[in-house]
């Protein structure tokens, strides 16, 4: 008896192997991580300066604060909605807390206050979403245009230097510890405290059920309206929080800051497997899709590509992405 279980256990652990490679192998993210270390082996030879210090430093920056605006958007295409606006509600965050410090109010308060107007934005778009009805892209399409409008008027259409903000306010977007710097560490605190949420949280679980199936989802007893109206409000909130690192990171505020983010930060979103049609995505996926976006930005830069052909380039590749992400959900249809 004991030989036979023995025997069992053995077949049985052969069979688990192979069949844990191969959905290891199916993993998008899988994928993605083999497609990012060929890129890095290609312009290593490409160009001498591609894996220096200062370029990977330099990489790691350019991603990391998009990042977290990254993680909302995914949260929210999760659950079935989308967000143009990202972009215009960052550089709003920035302006506001710019325009406050200068007003005479301490750089904290001012952003917090400035994290507090970025959330209010997202609680009006969930509501003309959930209780007016409109969809998310006309809706965030709408507050897009009136947040880059707010921005030009309040500075004029001219940037507000802040070059007397204190170091201990600047020091989380331009300090480091250790040889980290600050921003990386913010950065990775948001991803793994927003990807264990989603992955084992039942109020994160609820995401998934409501992008897969909002009716099926409402019926098993999921408020699905207060699901869309949070994940709505989180995304406009991680924005506000990416603006006030943005403004401790350069010293000032932008008006025309992040225009063509909400591009990216879809891109990244759905490279990394989150669909457009909601129910289906993981951080990790997603900011695997950030970075090689900034991979690709960066060799494109090194290998002295026009800005235009980069531009062609990016909207390739989100329209590349959207591509399978629609063959993906036939397939599973």
């Amino acid at each position: 008896m004991e030989d036979a279980v023995s025997l069992t256990g053995t077949q049985d652990t052969k069979a688990d192997g192979p069949s844990l490679i191969r959905r290891i192998l199916r993993m998008r993210e899988t994928g993605l991580i083999a497609i990012i270390l060929l890129l890095f082996i290609v312009m290593s030879f490409a160009s001498p300066y591609f894996l220096t210090w200062v370029n990977m430093r330099a990489m790691v920056m350019a991603f990391a604060v998009e990042g977290i605006v990254v993680v909302g958007m995914t949260i929210l295409l999760i659950s079935g909605g989308i967000d143009l606006s990202v972009g215009s509600v960052t550089a709003l965050a920035m302006v506001i807390a710019g325009w406050l410090f200068l007003n005479g109010v301490d750089p904290w308060v001012a952003s917090a206050i400035s994290i507090a107007a970025c959330t209010g934005i997202g609680a009006f778009m969930g509501f003309f979403t959930t209780r007016i009805g409109l969809h998310h892209f006309i809706v965030s399409l709408g507050v897009m245009v009136i947040a880059r409008g707010a921005c030009l008027l309040g500075t004029g259409g001219r940037p507000l230097g802040l070059y007397t903000l204190p170091p201990e306010f600047k020091f989380i977007g331009q300090g480091s510890i250790g040889p980290i710097p600050v921003v990386i560490i913010l950065f990775i605190v948001v991803v793994v405290a927003f990807d264990f949420m989603l992955r084992r949280t039942t109020m994160f679980r609820k995401v998934f059920y409501t992008g897969s199936n909002e009716k099926a989802a409402a019926y098993s007893g999921i408020r699905t309206k207060k699901v869309v109206f949070l994940t709505t409000t989180l995304c406009s909130a991680l924005c506000g929080f990416a603006g006030i690192i943005y403004m401790a990171r350069f010293g000032s505020a932008q008006p025309t800051f992040g225009i063509g983010m909400e591009l990216n930060v879809i891109a990244a979103a759905v490279i990394g497997g989150a669909s457009l049609s909601g129910g289906s995505g993981t951080i990790f996926g997603a900011i695997l899709g950030a970075v090689l976006l900034s991979v690709v930005s960066s060799s494109l830069a090194l290998l002295d590509v026009s800005v235009y052909w980069q531009d062609i380039i990016r909207g390739s590749i989100l329209l590349a992405a959207v591509s399978i992400d629609h063959y993906l959900v036939k397939k599973r249809a």
